[in-house]
């Protein structure tokens, strides 16, 4: 029966026989894992001449030879030839040099798994009888699916260093939370989450997972800043995985970079997990473009608590989308201060309350008027106010009818 281990090749020299696809394919692999390659092949394909003219790998234009294997830790041995890469398996396992043999991965020392990351977990699938790759990618897809999916506790079972993850949890529905958030909260002993962190997400956890609400709300901070680290801190320094749930990216208006300098004046592990961020995302899902050939190609994101900054109101005046979060209770100050700067009154604003959730609610108006209307239709936050001209109503369907048949 085949033995299975797991290979550090980083900084390994792998010797690459062949340039062919399956070449091409596998050093691909070897590189992703830090390996020091060389490939001994007369002719590559287009994607390895590439690498060796950017001096990612090393290439040498002949036949490979059995001495090329001396001091290799690992080689593959991919030419057009059966009989050669047979011969060079033979000659591999005599230098104890790990080989796998394209042509016959029963005839090397090592087979290829197909393999799937997530997070510090790598799954791999490999034949123990005659090779078959396509079934071994399809039972990893499958088994990949289900890990992806949050369906699998992925908690350390040993005792080990603590970490923080800071996981963007996108703009509200679940749907949009990214792959690897989601292997984050599998891995999670503790989430240290916010009002905006989205509850189906959270209602998926085990019981026993400890989470923590910081949530803050324009009126309302409960948990301040520096106790927000301090818990992150703590948790992590007692070895747990905490993960920081924050509502879209945690760089964009998320204080993540505040999380992120608490974690390195601890010595603490941290990981940034992107989020979809609300700023572009809210917009999008109720048919606003941020950009648009033609209308608008620039966009500058700012938030409520700046209020209409001399940045914001000079992008309005360019005509550039002005993005604004957090920004209901400031929105009056914002259209008087534009307007009063020049920009045009009859400037479309749309404010998108709770975006991508089942709550979303879009309010629109002229820039003169929308702090009237906001006020008498209720808006409360979280809400995306988008300001200028992707913002007018029917735009894209204005496009369409433009378009010549």
């Amino acid at each position: 029966m085949t033995s299975l281990f797991g290979l550090d090749l980083r900084g390994k020299r792998v010797v690459v026989a062949g340039g062919g696809a399956v070449a091409t394919r596998r050093l691909r692999r070897f590189l992703s894992e830090g390996a020091d390659i060389i490939v001994i092949a007369p002719e590559v394909t287009d994607d390895i001449a590439r690498l060796a003219s950017h001096h990612d790998i090393e290439w040498h234009r002949r036949a490979c030879e059995v001495d090329d294997l001396e001091g290799a830790w690992f080689a593959l041995l991919a030419t057009n030839d059966d009989e050669v890469n047979a011969f060079l398996a033979v000659k591999a396992a005599e230098r104890r040099v790990w080989a796998i043999n394209a042509s016959d991965a029963s005839l090397g020392t090592a087979r290829a798994a197909a393999t799937s990351i997530h997070g510090d977990l790598a799954i791999g699938v490999v034949s123990l009888d005659a090779p078959d790759p396509v079934r071994v990618r399809a039972v990893r897809d499958a088994i990949a699916a289900v890990v992806d999916g949050g369906d699998v506790d992925l908690r350390r079972r040993r005792p080990g260093a603590g970490r923080v993850i800071l996981v963007g949890s996108g703009p509200g529905d679940a749907g949009l939370l990214t792959i690897r958030g989601r292997q984050a909260l599998s891995e999670a002993d503790v989430v240290v989450t916010d009002r905006l962190g989205s509850s189906a997400i959270l209602s998926s956890l085990p019981y026993d997972v400890e989470v923590v609400n910081v949530g803050k709300s324009p009126d309302n901070h409960p948990v301040p800043q520096a106790e927000i680290n301090r818990i992150l801190v703590e948790r992590a320094l007692a070895g747990k995985t905490v993960v920081r749930l924050k509502g879209g990216d945690p760089f964009v208006f998320g204080r993540g970079g505040e999380e992120v300098n608490a974690c390195l004046s601890a010595g603490v592990d941290y990981e940034v997990v992107p989020g979809v961020t609300s700023a572009l995302s809210v917009p999008a899902s109720v048919g606003i473009p941020v950009t648009q050939r033609g209308v608008a190609t620039s966009v500058l994101v700012t938030t409520g608590h700046a209020g209409a900054d001399p940045a914001a109101i000079a992008s309005m005046l360019a005509g550039a989308t002005v993005v604004v979060l957090m920004g209901v209770s400031a929105l009056p100050a914002i259209a008087e201060s534009a307007i009063a700067a020049g920009v045009d009154e009859d400037t479309p604003v749309a404010v998108v309350e709770s975006g991508t959730t089942a709550h979303e609610r879009v309010t629109r108006g002229p820039l003169v008027d929308i702090a009237r209307i906001a006020s008498e239709t209720g808006v409360k936050p979280p809400a995306v106010i988008v300001i200028g001209e992707v913002a007018r109503p029917g735009l894209l369907a204005s496009f369409v009818a433009a378009t010549p048949k």
